[in-house]
């Protein structure tokens, strides 16, 4: 049964003011003139997944996050032409094949944050056959980790760990566009069905009804029977992980330019008022969407720029005449003027300041983060031109 969204909160109805050219053009050369200042530190390393007191220390396939830097040597590669981006980020492909050859860190659906961003783009952007070669590489991995009884990708960890066996997160909507250009680029259609698959289990268990999300659900990998509901990250696992109800925005989002399926945009459209209804005055929101201004909680700026890309892929889908489009566009020109303003990092490394890691495990808190700062410059670039995700 499809449940109606919430009403959207009625401060999204008031027009704003648009996100003009020379606005977007100058925001952007900010994020440039940041990753200038960066680049030097990193082209045969990474930045670490977050920030240590404003700086990001140098790391080399440790994490499932080192694919949002090239993601952001590409766009500025794409907003420039300046071919220093791109010899940085092709130079890294070398990272990602050895981290291949040697299965180091690969036990993961993240294969998509960290393929899709360093060599499905360069493919796409360049024809380059090596990335090509890498991404399928990575591709196969992930397909690997779909348990076809539960309907499944296992998030984490070794696929015989009783413990991990049937966990699925939202965070691998963002993930799954991997299989899907994969089908699309070999004719294998086993990669497009656990896709698919996986899809509607997270849109089945992950949502609940009223359209907050679970971080994580579990599965039974024997009869595909349905478990329980938990987080890893949110504040409780009854509370909605702010970072997760953005990874499914966008993520349901995409799921209608991979699929078709209708069901896909209205589920990114509860998901999306629900989030908007949760913001604090300054429309970014805190790190789990329980909080209220009286809690004096930290911000999440990662999951507010995770947000518009994902709002701003929905109108992409959207009809020119739906009623609401005025009120997205007024909610993505508030969410993302108030990061420029009021969360642009300098001069510490990074784009956003305020980011949350993980909150519970004291890691990355009130510090930039790199998904953060990807998403912040993918947000900008989105709006400033026609332009072609590097999840599609």
């Amino acid at each position: 049964m499809t449940i109606a969204p919430e009403m959207l909160d009625a401060r999204y109805s008031a027009p704003q003011p648009d996100l003009s050219q020379s606005w977007l053009r100058e925001a952007i050369a900010g994020v440039l003139t940041q990753l200038d200042t960066m680049l030097p530190r990193f082209t045969t390393t990474f930045p670490a997944a977050s920030a240590s007191a404003g700086r990001y220390p140098a790391v080399e396939k440790v994490d499932w996050t080192e694919g949002f830097w090239t993601g952001m040597l590409w766009l500025a590669w794409e907003v420039t032409g300046d071919d220093k981006y791109r010899a940085v980020a092709e130079g890294l492909l070398d990272s990602f094949e050895e981290r291949l050859d040697k299965q180091i860190k690969v036990d993961t659906h993240d294969l998509g944050f960290l393929y899709l961003l360093s060599c499905v783009n360069a493919w796409k952007l360049t024809g380059n056959i090596r990335a090509r070669d890498l991404a399928l590489r990575a591709a196969e991995l992930l397909y690997r980790r779909f348990n076809a009884t539960a309907g499944v990708i296992q998030a984490w960890g070794d696929l015989n760990d009783p413990a991990r066996q049937g966990r699925m997160i939202i965070d691998c909507n963002l993930n799954v566009p991997l299989l899907f250009w994969a089908a699309d680029e070999t004719g294998n259609s086993a990669y497009r069905e656990a896709a698919v698959r996986h899809l509607s289990q997270a849109a089945r268990y992950l949502v609940r009804e009223d359209a907050s999300t679970f971080h994580t659900f579990y599965m039974d990998i024997h009869n595909g029977q349905p478990l329980r509901g938990d987080t890893h990250q949110g504040f409780s696992d009854s509370s909605c992980w702010a970072r997760g109800q953005a990874w499914g925005i966008y993520g349901f989002a995409l799921g209608f330019h991979h699929t078709g399926d209708t069901t896909q945009p209205e589920l990114a459209r509860r998901l999306t008022h629900y989030f908007l209804n949760r913001l604090p005055e300054d429309y970014v929101c805190y790190w789990d969407l329980v909080f209220t201004a009286r809690d004096n909680a930290c911000r999440d700026t990662s999951a507010a720029a995770i947000a518009v890309c994902g709002l701003a892929e929905l109108l992409k889908i959207l009809p020119l005449t739906d009623p609401l489009r005025p009120a997205y566009v007024n909610a993505i020109a508030l969410i993302i003027r108030n990061l420029s303003t009021h969360y642009f990092a300098p001069p510490q490394d990074g784009l956003l300041r305020e980011g949350v890691y993980n909150f519970g495990r004291n890691m990355g808190i009130n510090e930039p983060n790199l998904w953060g700062d990807y998403f912040y410059f993918e947000a900008l670039v989105r709006l400033s031109r026609v332009w072609t995700p590097y999840f599609c």
